[in-house]
């Protein structure tokens, strides 16, 4: 069983910490219920100024180690782990961030689990040749029989697999997507995950 699993908003709660960011750097009370798109500089009204910046602090190692975990993410990748299951974490997050998300992993009992960035977005320019950047060409090579995704801008990164079936986690930003097809699923919580897969 191979199984791939975004990072931010999947296994942790990054979008509630930018919505206590913005209102800490820009004064912006933006809850995370009314972060309404995936683009944060939409959802936060941000000049792009703001955002770059925004972005430079929400990236900061000691920042994204903070982050928290989303409830039961841990003991469920732990639990496909222990029966044998393949599991890679593929985050669009910029190379420069690998480092402190292997420590995040790590300090969350996740130390078996591969991590690689993939260029989802165009945001960085990627290490070329390293062991844990993806270019798009060998992610297509690669093989999954689920997806655990949030962003519906990563949706097209699913339509090389068929036979994926994808849970969507249930985000604000997400609640006004349509799912592309039979073969994605909505689910609120980590439980509902581990449910579906078998």
């Amino acid at each position: 069983m191979n199984i791939y699993i975004d990072f931010d908003d999947c296994l942790c709660e990054t979008a509630r910490h930018f919505s206590f960011l913005v209102k800490e750097l820009y004064g912006k009370s933006v809850p995370y219920e009314n972060i309404s798109f995936f683009d944060l500089q939409k959802s936060f009204s941000l000049t792009d100024e703001q955002y770059e910046h925004l972005m430079i602090e929400g990236h900061k190692p000691e920042v994204l180690i903070s982050y928290e975990e989303t409830p039961g993410a841990s003991q469920t990748v732990n639990s496909w782990l222990d029966k044998g299951y393949d599991v890679s974490i593929i985050t669009g997050r910029p190379n420069s961030a690998y480092e402190p998300s292997r420590v995040w992993l790590d300090q969350h009992g996740l130390e078996r689990v591969k991590l690689y960035c993939l260029n989802k977005y165009g945001r960085d320019s990627f290490i070329k040749n390293s062991t844990f950047t993806l270019e798009l060409e060998d992610y297509y090579k690669m093989k999954f029989d689920y997806a655990i995704e949030d962003s519906p801008k990563a949706f097209r990164f699913f339509d090389h697999l068929p036979e994926l079936k994808i849970m969507v986690f249930d985000r604000p930003w997400n609640h006004e997507s349509e799912l592309p097809g039979e073969n994605y699923s909505r689910c609120y919580d980590w439980d509902t995950i581990r449910k579906n897969v078998r």
